[in-house]
Parts: structure tokens; C-alpha cells; sequence
């Protein structure tokens, strides 16, 4: 068996989503002073590859401890949805073109975006953030309806960034989506589907993972084992995560 991580790493340098702050480590024992080495680490949850919980999207959701082992690790499907392009909408008819899906997989998108990523070559975090594709309403019912386990993005959220609070934030950058497009943000992304992919499927209990790198790139449109390893967190609306993928000696699933 091969396993092929697909994560980012954590350190003081991962960034947190917009308007986050990131991690601060410190120390609290030495070898020279306590004969040990002990640290403290305080950091947002939605930080380097992470887990979302049903109860970060929906009020009365599920905390991380409550998603069971068998949702975390199963059949995948890896798609590579990354010719939509800056600020593209990829469809589930994309996604379908790319490779075999099916009910009750885990769904893992590949957009390209982790190039951008802190400490990647092209690193760029303002596009990282603002600039990624994503999903609309259409998506998020289709996640539903085949019931995924959850959804992958190498990027900073599962939703398109104008259908986010950076529409809000950076108003420059819708006025540019706007004269880039055609079309107004409102009229593409309707303000009722503000975060459609944090809502609707985490009613449904499809969550999604976000900022996923590692070795992505080199297991385009093919399936295999997926699997998430965040915390049992009791309360916890995210947790950092750990996310591999396991292929047999022939490279198969």
C-alpha cells in the first residue's frame, strides 16, 4: 500500500482564513531551564487543512466529535476541476467528466489553487483567498443528493469567494468580478446563497474539509481511499486535520 498525504503542514506561518488571525506557539518549559521541552499553541480552527463541523454552518449542528469514523474514510473520487479558472464556477457535469463518482463518496476537488498556499513556490495568499473557483447553489443540492461522505477543496473555502463574506470585505474585487463577468455578484450569487456550501449540505450532514495540498496534484481524476483524521473534539466546530490517501502497490484503490 502507498499512502500520499495530502495535507498542508501547520506552523506559525499558516495563514488563517480572511481576517483570522494565525497560529502563536510558545514555550513553556526548556531543556536548559526544565530539563524538558514543553509549548502551548492558540490558533483559529480554520487554519491550514482543516475539517468543518455541521456546527460551524447550522445552528444546532453536530460538533466534531459527533462524526463517526465511517464518515471520515471511504471510497473517493478526486476531480480536477482546475480549467474553470480564476473565479470559475466548477458544475457537478465537470466534476462527472473527470472521473467515476458515485453515492456516498468522499468528493475531493482539485482547482489548482494550493499552488498559492503559504510556502508553496507561487505563494500568493491574497489570490489563495479571494481570487479561487468554486460552487454555486446547484453544487451544493447535487453534494446532497449523492449523499457524499464530505468534500475536499485545495483552496481557502468550499464556497466561490463571492459567495462569502469577502464580497463584503473587498468591495474592489466584486466591482472587478462584476466587469470581468458581465454579470453583478447579486444576480450570479444571490445574497439568500451566502455560504450555500456551509448550509444546506451540513443540514445533511455533507461537511467539507478546506485548504487540502500535500500531493494532491499527482492523483487527478482517479479513485482510491480517502482518509480525514481531525481531532474528537468535543465542541469543537473544526480542527486541523490530517488527510491521506491510501493506493494498493499497483496504484489502484
Amino acid at each position: 500500500m502507498r499512502v500520499v498525504d495530502l495535507s498542508h503542514p501547520v506552523s506559525i506561518h499558516s495563514p488563517g482564513w480572511v481576517g483570522y488571525p494565525g497560529l502563536r506557539l510558545w514555550y513553556l518549559q526548556t531543556h536548559h531551564t526544565h530539563g524538558i521541552v514543553s509549548q502551548m499553541v492558540e490558533m483559529p480552527l480554520h487554519l491550514s487543512t482543516h475539517m468543518d463541523a455541521p456546527m460551524h454552518g447550522i445552528s444546532g449542528g453536530g460538533d466534531m466529535a459527533s462524526i463517526p469514523l465511517e464518515q471520515l474514510v471511504g471510497p473517493a473520487a478526486i476531480a480536477d476541476v482546475s480549467a474553470v479558472g480564476e473565479w470559475g464556477v466548477y458544475t457537478p457535469e465537470l466534476v462527472m467528466r473527470q472521473v467515476e463518482v458515485r453515492p456516498g463518496d468522499i468528493l475531493i476537488l482539485h482547482t489548482g489553487w494550493h499552488r498559492y498556499y503559504a510556502g508553496m513556490p507561487e505563494e500568493d495568499l491574497p489570490r489563495y483567498f479571494t481570487r479561487h473557483p468554486g460552487p454555486d447553489r446547484a453544487f451544493a443540492a447535487w453534494a446532497v443528493e449523492m449523499r457524499f461522505r464530505w468534500i475536499g477543496v485545495d483552496c481557502g473555502s468550499a464556497d466561490h469567494p463571492m459567495n462569502t463574506s469577502i464580497r463584503y470585505r473587498f468591495p474592489a474585487l466584486v466591482r472587478e468580478y462584476e466587469r470581468r463577468f458581465g454579470v453583478s455578484v447579486e444576480e450570479r450569487f444571490p445574497e439568500a446563497d451566502l455560504f450555500c456550501m456551509h448550509h444546506e449540505p451540513f443540514r445533511h450532514g455533507v461537511i467539507h474539509a478546506e485548504n487540502l495540498g500535500g500531493a494532491l496534484a499527482t492523483l487527478l481524476n482517479r479513485r482510491c481511499t480517502v482518509g480525514a483524521f481531525p481531532w474528537k473534539f468535543v465542541g469543537g466546530e473544526a480542527s486541523v486535520c490530517r488527510i491521506v490517501a491510501f493506493l494498493d502497490e499497483e496504484g489502484g484503490a
